[in-house]
């Protein structure tokens, strides 16, 4: 039995769009003929490749389907490049980076990129413990990860380190810390958390002999999330990259312990693709010029 490339590209624009409407629209086709040729592929391979939920999710055989369409056009822009035909045309690549190197080091070498090769990206913004599973379920090419063991069909290499730093702003510090951050003062002083996921101010509060999870605030974005220990809602660990020039001019004191390094990983899909060689080898070289190597002597993040 042979998958119908055309079958497979519909369910996975439909995962990508998130609605049958919105995957008619790119097809210019009507809703129907899309669950039309979903109904197909799921007749043909014998199981349920979508949940029908808003937005429309896919089933782990759906991964399956997803990652085969995205893999095989990925295949298929690289032929048309080598064969010379498609000019003007340009590829889209899409990539999964954690918050804080998206905000540091992770679009200077996208936007050379997009100047020798013509290629426009989208990028999904999660936790560096959470896109690895963006590769699994077909929806990126690569991912900046921190998971080092490689996802089934891909390949891996070490990045290096992002480096945190706990701080707080002088203020906030005077208020809930007279006495400094120790264990008693760290149970009741309010953290600023990036999202209900999010295990590193944990793991240094952990390091502190501290097990209780104290208030938090949740800022779900990396710039926000800087400034609001700047204006004192609450200490964090930020990373060094955003705290040391703070540091230096005395908006923000450092609340001693440990650093906590976050190794990093590059996953991508182990396919003979040039362009998507030419993006590893641009997000690499670029994290290794900005980020740390890891360090035995200190906590480390998994």
């Amino acid at each position: 039995m042979r998958i119908p490339f055309d079958l497979a590209e519909t369910v996975a624009l439909v995962v990508a769009e998130g609605t049958f409407d919105a995957a008619a629209a790119r097809l210019h086709i009507t809703p129907s003929a899309v669950s039309q040729r979903v109904r197909t592929l799921e007749d043909l391979v014998g199981q349920v490749l979508l949940v029908r939920s808003k937005p429309v999710r896919a089933t782990a055989a759906g991964e399956a389907i997803v990652r085969l369409a995205r893999q095989a056009v990925q295949l298929e822009t690289d032929a048309r490049a080598a064969l010379g035909i498609g000019a003007g045309e340009t590829a889209s690549v899409a990539l999964a980076v954690n918050a804080d190197s998206l905000a540091t080091w992770f679009l200077p070498p996208l936007a050379r990129l997009t100047e020798r090769h013509g290629v426009v990206f989208e990028v999904h913004r999660d936790d560096q413990d959470f896109t690895a599973g963006l590769l699994e379920t077909g929806a990126v090419l690569g991912a900046v990860t921190s998971q080092r063991r490689p996802v089934a069909g891909c390949r891996v290499t070490a990045l290096g380190s992002m480096r945190y730093r706990a701080v707080a702003a002088p203020s906030y510090a005077a208020r809930w810390m007279p006495d400094g951050a120790d264990a008693g003062a760290l149970e009741s002083a309010p953290a600023v958390d990036f999202d209900r996921r999010d295990e590193l101010q944990r793991t240094w509060l952990r390091s502190r002999g501290v097990v209780t999870v104290p208030p938090r605030h949740l800022v779900p974005a990396s710039h926000d999330f800087a400034t609001a220990v700047l204006l004192g809602l609450g200490w964090a660990l930020l990373p060094t990259f955003q705290a040391d020039d703070a540091l230096a001019r005395g908006d923000l004191v450092a609340l001693g312990g440990e650093d906590v390094e976050v190794p990093l990983y590059w996953q991508q899909w182990n396919l003979r693709s040039p362009l998507l060689d030419a993006v590893a080898e641009e997000i690499i070289g670029e994290a290794r010029r900005a980020l740390d190597r890891p360090s035995p002597d200190v906590v480390s993040r998994r």
